[in-house]
């Protein structure tokens, strides 16, 4: 969480220096955000599938991407 407090500090002290074109930008950022959630539209397959390979990591199972690459780029 100190990390979390951090960012919002650091963004805090970014806003208050903005100007009016960027705080527009990043207010239309924020409403698409608060409006819209894109995991609402995926099917209930991958879902499951995402959350699943969450787990996987969650108890250090799969390799990381690093292994991945020097697997397949050989």
């Amino acid at each position: 969480m100190f990390e979390a407090e951090q960012l919002k500090q650091s963004i805090i002290q970014t806003l208050d220096q903005a100007d009016e074109k960027t705080l527009r930008m990043l207010q239309a950022i924020l409403q698409i955000h608060l409006e819209h959630d894109f995991w609402d539209d995926l099917p209930d397959e991958i879902k499951n599938e995402v959350e699943e390979s969450i787990k996987q990591g969650e108890r250090g199972e799969g390799i990381t991407h690093e292994e991945m690459m020097k697997k397949y780029l050989k």
